[in-house]
């Protein structure tokens, strides 16, 4: 059997994609798996051992995209069966144009909350989404990536100031750097991000020198994608905001300190991470899902403190260590 999936866009949906993916392979354990997705998607999770084929989806990059979504359709072929855990119109043009008829596309508007609760976590939908295709219903387990973990030296914290998604997720470089500052001397620091990040991560390696740290390394635009998840996975203490690599620790079970701002924190936390917690102020405009603050105060990020989000890690620490 072969059974043809393709992945969300963003890396950390695709790392919640991850427990729905395991319930799929547990239903078919004899089939034949192919990936289709972005780069980065793909990327973390090519290493699974039950992943046959690997094709990056490159056709919003040049080109008519219709043309190259049929190009790319016929490269992959047709298959017993079709997944999709995007709801776009080009994801619907892909499965269809492949050729396979038993197809399934995610529908991200399918589920409803149940009354007793707030909310339905990502990682839920995705899994009750994969439970329509097998027949079978089970809760989702933790997230898995299968990246090796990197050995550090000695005791190291890592800081992710990033996200991909807008600027409004971003808590402060400044900020970054006092807390790093408070922790360094009990932890190495390493400072993540991706290319576009370079200019965030050198300002808080920086500010962190300047104030007479030296155990700081900038590892922003430096790492693919599985050597940011080794990394990660090496790591003692994370301090990031809502980011794919915020999943990337959750599926390692790294102690995580997550900054929340105008993003929903109950449908996107650290899924089964119970070494992490969440800093986030509860206002009335919050959480508004815009890439950029819509009132022009950004109060949501701006009044946290490094205070809170040092306290925050010490009680981590403090579990950790009794």
């Amino acid at each position: 059997m072969k059974i043809l999936v393709e992945l969300p866009t963003w890396l950390g949906d695709a790392v919640m994609t991850t427990p729905a993916l395991e319930h799929l392979y547990t239903a078919y354990p004899d089939a034949k798996i192919t990936l289709v997705g972005s780069f980065v998607s793909t990327e973390a999770l090519k290493a699974h051992p039950r992943i046959t084929r690997v094709v990056v989806d490159t056709t919003k990059t040049k080109g008519w995209r219709p043309l190259n979504v049929y190009r790319l359709a016929k490269r992959l072929g047709p298959h017993d069966l079709a997944i999709g855990f995007r709801s776009h119109v080009y994801s619907r043009l892909l499965l269809g144009l492949t050729g396979t008829k038993k197809r399934f596309l995610f529908d991200k508007n399918r589920l409803t909350v149940p009354p007793s609760r707030h909310a339905i976590h990502q990682v839920e939908k995705y899994a009750a989404f994969i439970d329509t295709v097998t027949g079978r219903r089970q809760p989702p387990g933790p997230l898995r990536l299968d990246w090796p973990k990197k050995t550090f030296s000695r005791p190291t914290l890592g800081i992710n100031p990033g996200a991909t998604y807008g600027s409004a997720k971003r808590w402060y470089p400044e900020k970054f750097a006092d807390v790093a500052v408070a922790l360094a001397d009990r932890y190495d620091i390493v400072v993540f991000g991706g290319p576009g990040e370079r200019d965030i991560a050198t300002d808080i390696e920086r500010t962190i020198e300047e104030k007479g740290v030296e155990n700081v390394v900038n590892l922003a635009g430096e790492t693919s994608i599985p050597e940011l998840c080794s990394a990660i996975a090496g790591l003692d203490l994370f301090i990031t905001g809502d980011s794919g690599p915020m999943h990337i620790a959750a599926a390692y079970r790294i102690p995580t300190v997550a900054i929340f701002g105008p993003t929903r924190y109950q449908e996107t936390s650290q899924w089964m991470n119970e070494k992490s917690t969440i800093v986030r102020h509860d206002l009335e405009c919050a959480p508004c899902m815009k890439r950029t603050c819509p009132l022009k105060h950004h109060a949501c990020m701006k009044e946290i403190a490094p205070r809170e989000v040092i306290e925050a890690a010490n009680r981590l620490i403090r579990n950790e260590t009794v």
